[in-house]
């Protein structure tokens, strides 16, 4: 086995169980730091496959701002940290069954797939392509979905703002005495 092998066995392994840590945790901030661990590992992917670039974007993108976003909503959302709430779906038979079926897909296409491999180099100007291409033609996705990371943001804030009733509050000052 060769060094690079040995680094994607790690890094598939690496992946494989965080992702698994995101479904299973039960507390939501866990498994928004487990998101965040598999993300960087993903760009180490990239590293792998000698895509700098795309493991820059990666961390700067995904790790750095969608994450990030993700732990601000849970924890302005006081109702989601709380120990009331309920980590377990009893419906988790249903996610099983999807699950092993799209592995049985994947694991089909796998196996079946006519992996082709390509000693082409890498243009010199593939950055350089690929950001004219970003600037040109997917503007508009990414502006639309900014927007709609900041609605989500701002409606995480609105829940976590929500005013108790002005009875409650007095009670809970009078119990604190």
């Amino acid at each position: 086995m060769s060094v690079e092998q040995v680094v994607f066995l790690v890094l598939a392994v690496a992946a494989v169980g965080s992702a698994v840590g995101v479904v299973i945790s039960r507390n939501i901030f866990y498994s928004a730091l487990l998101l965040v661990a598999c993300l960087f590992i993903v760009a180490g992917f990239y590293v792998l496959l000698e895509a700098p670039f795309l493991a820059a974007v990666q961390v700067l993108i995904y790790v750095g701002a969608i994450a990030v976003l993700i732990i601000f909503a849970i924890m302005l959302t006081e109702r989601m940290m709380s120990k009331t709430v309920r980590g377990w779906n009893e419906q988790w038979w249903i996610a099983l069954i999807v699950t092993v079926c799209l592995v049985a897909v994947m694991l089909y296409v796998v196996v079946t797939a006519n992996w082709q491999v390509s000693d082409a180099a890498t243009p010199s100007d593939a950055i350089v392509a690929l950001g004219q291409t970003l600037l040109s033609t997917y503007v508009l996705p990414f502006e639309v979905a900014s927007v709609i990371l900041l609605m989500a943001l701002i409606g995480a804030i609105i829940i976590a703002r929500e005013e108790e009733p002005v009875g409650v509050v007095g009670e809970q000052k009078e119990e604190e005495r």
